[in-house]
């Protein structure tokens, strides 16, 4: 196998999608942090001086306000997980998961990631928090489009803000460990990550430092960048190949040949979806996406090389650098969907219910019940980030189809919140990209006491401070370290244990915490956080189709 030498065994990385299908499979890639793979024990913890502490899984309640604009309205119960394992007199650090139920995501109490390896070395306390309207922190009934108003990324920079300034934690002098009494570090990966730059940003004097993995500091609209790292590193014969059956299919789909129309769907048991732009960007989107599963510790048996094996090795010989070629990558990639993927896709649900977009009855765009990620990130996606994932520009090299662009996924915000929007043109998105861009500064962004962590190989990496083309300096106030890894590979002990670039990015972090920590003093006796604005831009679009 062509992988064999590059990598170990699989990491549980989660995924969650802007749009989920019926059998709850991914209709897009999400950024988000992925959870610690190693079992947590389910019983007590403790502490260094012997003291017996509750189990990382036990769950407390924050009182948060619903509207930070108007306190008035009350509170909702926000949940969070916590443990002083390691306390002594040291720093208090918080992370959130970002998109997604935070109840897996105790790991990132322990040093199985780089937020228990900081309270480790520094003597800290950590805590996970989970994000307002995801999962059971939640100040509304359901998801319905006009439930969603107070879902924004502002609100969540203020629920971080009031959480750190207001919350009593379950340890000894928890009642004075604010901002005010001990130094707060802000960790988050993907978009928790950018969220953590956007704070760090908006909120300049309650977190004394942060750490952003993988952050998407750029909201993008049309963020056909993400494959380009998925492309840059994938194996030179398997991207030969994609490219070839993507200019095949886009041009064919692209005629009037009714005949080669329908043979193309059939090598893929597609034939009987009859909207083409669904087909293109299901059939070859899917198998890209599985690339932001990988990690460091992956291996061989990883669903994308389960792929690129599919197409590239015949009869056991591997291919060239140009691949086999057309003839052979269009009976491959066909034979490993029927075969495998798309049971795997659908567990055999009716493929047009399965991976259809246009359908308004459909359970991905009705069901408003909560703790449904996909639906809370949509709304964000909608109105103010887009990060849309579609093919590249002409001149630029596809491996996924050019037939999906932006008005493919805005018309889905008009289906999924259509008590909201009568139209596509009721859509926000493009606006909103540009007012978070504007509001947090996104690659722009200079504040003091933030560490970048990014992979090279990471498919959001042409959304964070080392896109390609953008120049942000790394300075010691605010260091950008990159390593060979993927996406938030850097948040794990693990991925840092097999590959030594991304243990070098998380060394470079303890030490500057360490250099930082020993920096703070009581707000009173210390300046205000510096923030300074550079000008960077990118050639990425940030516009509606």
């Amino acid at each position: 196998m062509f992988v064999a030498s590059i990598l170990g065994s699989l990491v549980l990385c989660v995924q969650v999608a802007v749009a989920l299908r019926p059998n709850g499979r991914l209709n897009r890639a999400t950024p988000i942090a992925p959870i610690p793979e190693e079992a947590l024990s389910e019983g007590p913890v403790v502490s260094r001086n012997g003291t017996q502490l509750p189990p990382y899984n036990t769950t407390y309640i924050f009182n948060q306000l619903i509207d930070h604009t108007n306190p008035s309205l009350g509170t909702f119960q926000q949940r969070y997980w916590h443990t002083y394992e390691w306390y002594e007199t040291g720093p208090v650090i918080l992370f959130t998961p970002g998109e997604a139920n935070a109840q897996p995501y105790t790991g990132y109490l322990t040093n199985t990631t780089i937020n228990g390896q900081i309270a480790q070395q520094q003597s800290g306390a950590t805590i996970v928090l989970e994000h307002r309207f995801y999962g059971l922190s939640n100040p509304v009934p359901n998801l319905s489009g006009k439930n969603l108003k107070l879902h924004t990324i502002q609100q969540a920079i203020d629920d971080l803000a009031y959480f750190a300034e207001n919350v009593v934690l379950p340890m000894p002098n928890g009642a004075h460990l604010s901002p005010a009494d001990a130094p707060w570090i802000l960790i988050g990966g993907s978009y928790s990550g950018a969220l953590t730059s956007w704070t760090l940003v908006n909120k300049p004097d309650v977190f004394w430092a942060g750490y952003a993995s993988s952050a998407v500091v750029e909201a993008i609209l049309d963020y056909w960048g993400y494959f380009e790292p998925i492309r840059q590193f994938m194996p030179a014969n398997c991207s030969a190949d994609v490219e070839a059956v993507i200019a095949h299919v886009d041009e064919v789909f692209s005629g009037n040949d009714a005949t080669a129309i329908q043979v193309l769907k059939d090598n893929w048991g597609l034939g009987e979806m009859s909207h083409l732009d669904d087909v293109a960007g299901c059939m070859f989107r899917n198998n890209l996406w599985d690339w932001q599963s990988l990690s460091p510790t992956s291996g061989p048996g990883a669903t994308f090389f389960q792929f690129c094996d599919a197409l590239e090795v015949k009869d056991g010989v591997n291919a060239p650098a140009t691949g086999w070629g057309l003839d052979h990558a269009l009976t491959a990639w066909g034979s490993f969907w029927n075969e495998t993927y798309l049971d795997a896709l659908c567990g055999g649900d009716d493929v047009v219910d399965c991976l259809g977009s246009y359908n308004p009855e459909s359970a991905v765009y009705t069901d408003i019940a909560l703790d449904n990620a996909g639906r809370s990130w949509t709304w964000i996606v909608c109105n103010e980030v887009g990060f849309l994932q579609e093919g590249p520009p002409e001149g630029v090299p596809a491996v996924v189809t050019r037939l999906v662009q932006p008005a493919y996924d805005i018309r889905q915000c008009v289906l999924m919140f259509s008590d909201v929007f009568a139209s596509p043109a009721d859509v926000p998105m493009a606006a909103g990209v540009a007012n978070v861009n504007k509001q947090y500064t996104g690659w722009n962004v200079s504040v003091d006491r933030l560490f970048f962590a990014n992979g090279q190989r990471d498919p959001w990496r042409e959304a964070t401070v080392s896109a390609d083309g953008v120049d942000v300096a790394s300075t010691n106030t605010q260091p950008i370290a990159i390593g060979d890894g993927f996406h938030c590979s850097d948040l794990l002990t693990s991925a840092g244990t097999v590959d030594k670039t991304v243990r070098a990015v998380q060394t470079e972090a303890l030490s500057f915490m360490k250099t930082w920590l020993a920096e703070w003093e009581p707000p009173s006796k210390t300046s205000k956080r510096e923030i300074s604005e550079a000008r960077h831009s990118r050639f990425f679009k940030n516009v509606a189709a």
